[in-house]
């Protein structure tokens, strides 16, 4: 592999520049060395694949093997490459395929999926998704994991080697499960997908020390890419909007006020007094934003500079008939300070029955 060997060589060359500035001590390039069973990469002139057999072309000679694939498992016409790998005393073939793309045809309504902690997904139909499992998963492998490394003998190493990676498959899985029944569920009702964008928000929030593992293997982005390349196979439009205060604003009246949420689970608005589980109620202001397309972004089509560098959170307008906003408790076109903090769209009530 020369060329390999001479872009190594090259980049430890300027690594040794820098160190060598430092002051420290310079790394050295004297061979290459492979692990025994490391992976090889083919592509389709050294490796074929048939119905039953694998053709692969190797110093001796072109070997035949038997191979076993899944009842999913695409035409080998549209196999492109293939990784032969050693994993857990058996040879296994990562072979890459590519899949045209639907066209995603234009929604008119929307299914929002809120993404969280405690229920990694809840979508607008009111079909939750419970971290239940997952987090008897984490904790069961942490607690093995601690015992294992206080002990510290060969076995306990042997038996971490053994468990590494299990609790990483299995929440995998478990994405896969929910991406695949929420794209399920907006295919058969001609809908689109709607996400609200986290990203970095694991470095915008803070936990406490006994949340720090869970919040920090909380997987979103994750789960995301599945939904969204799950959609692209099945022609279903996926949309992201801005996630701001859809946790905090009623789906009902459109009110906005961080009071609206008591507890993690409970949503019960000031305004209206509309009572849901919060993520539900989250979901929902997620389908309703998606549906009246509002940009998040706006640049010009000669330079591509953005124009709104902080692109407005407005409100939501009220979607649904709300009694109370009927009768004049809920005035939209008016604003006031009340307790130091900005209330839109609130004023005293008006009919008996005191405060909502």
């Amino acid at each position: 592999m020369p060329g390999g060997y001479r872009s190594t060589k090259e980049a430890i060359t300027e690594q040794n520049k820098v160190l060598a500035a430092r002051g420290k001590p310079q790394k050295s390039l004297t061979e290459l060395s492979f692990r025994e069973h490391g992976g090889i990469c083919y592509d389709a002139r050294v490796l074929s694949i048939g119905r039953n057999r694998v053709s692969i072309w190797t110093l001796d000679g072109r070997i035949k093997l038997r191979y076993s694939k899944s009842d999913h498992f695409p035409a080998v016409a549209a196999v492109k490459q293939t990784d032969l790998v050693y994993r857990d005393g058996a040879f296994w073939l990562y072979a890459t395929v590519e899949t045209p793309d639907v066209e995603p045809a234009d929604p008119t309504e929307y299914l929002g999926v809120d993404l969280g902690v405690v229920t990694i997904a809840t979508t607008s139909d009111g079909a939750p998704f419970s971290s239940e499992a997952t987090e008897k998963v984490r904790r069961r492998y942490g607690r093995l994991r601690g015992v294992l490394q206080k002990t510290g003998t060969k076995s306990a190493r042997r038996r971490l080697r053994q468990i590494s990676g299990r609790e990483r498959r299995f929440k995998t899985d478990t994405n896969h499960v929910i991406s695949k029944r929420i794209v399920c569920a907006a295919e058969g009702t001609k809908r689109g997908i709607a996400l609200e964008d986290l990203k970095g928000i694991l470095l915008r929030t803070t936990v406490t020390k006994g949340q720090r593992e869970r919040h920090h293997k909380w997987p979103p982005p994750q789960l995301r890419s599945f939904i969204e390349y799950k959609a692209r196979r099945a022609g279903v439009r996926v949309t992201v909007i801005d996630g701001a205060y859809t946790s905090q604003q009623c789906s009902a009246c459109g009110f906005v006020h961080p009071g609206n949420r008591p507890s993690q689970a409970a949503f019960c608005c000031l305004a209206c007094g509309y009572t849901e589980n919060a993520d539900l109620n989250a979901a929902r202001n997620i389908a309703a934003r998606a549906a009246v397309n509002r940009p998040t972004r706006v640049c010009s089509p000669d330079t591509g500079e953005r124009l709104n560098r902080k692109p407005a959170k407005s409100m939501i307008p009220p979607t649904v008939s709300c009694p109370r906003l009927q009768l004049g408790v809920v005035d939209y076109k008016r604003t006031m300070r009340r307790d130091g903090i900005l209330l839109r769209g609130w004023r005293e009530p008006s009919i008996p029955g005191g405060r909502a």
